[in-house]
């Protein structure tokens, strides 16, 4: 077995975001704080969910392994929203 079987596969970063994150909408669920659509699916996606996708967030970091274990400097801040069972995200833990 050569060197090149051996090694796994890895894609580019930017693809597995692609792949991984799905576009966020503006509103999805209406007005902030509203019960419009508060008991139905997120719309915007017509597609299964597959294992690992999920939505942006504007309320975490954008490189979170730039990130990793760094604690927020407010009291009272939210958490970092980074994996507690993992030290590393890959593919982005190749900075």
């Amino acid at each position: 077995m050569s060197k090149e079987d051996s090694e796994k596969y890895s894609d580019f970063s930017n693809a597995e975001k692609q792949r991984n994150y799905i576009t966020a909408e503006d509103f999805p669920e209406g007005p902030y704080g509203s019960p419009f659509r508060k008991n139905e699916l997120i719309q915007g996606k017509s597609t299964p969910w597959h294992e690992g996708q999920r939505s942006y967030s504007n309320f975490n970091y954008e490189f979170k392994s730039l990130h990793q274990g760094t604690p927020r400097k407010e009291a009272g801040a939210h958490p970092t929203h980074d994996d507690p069972t993992e030290s590393e995200q890959p593919p982005y833990s190749d900075l």
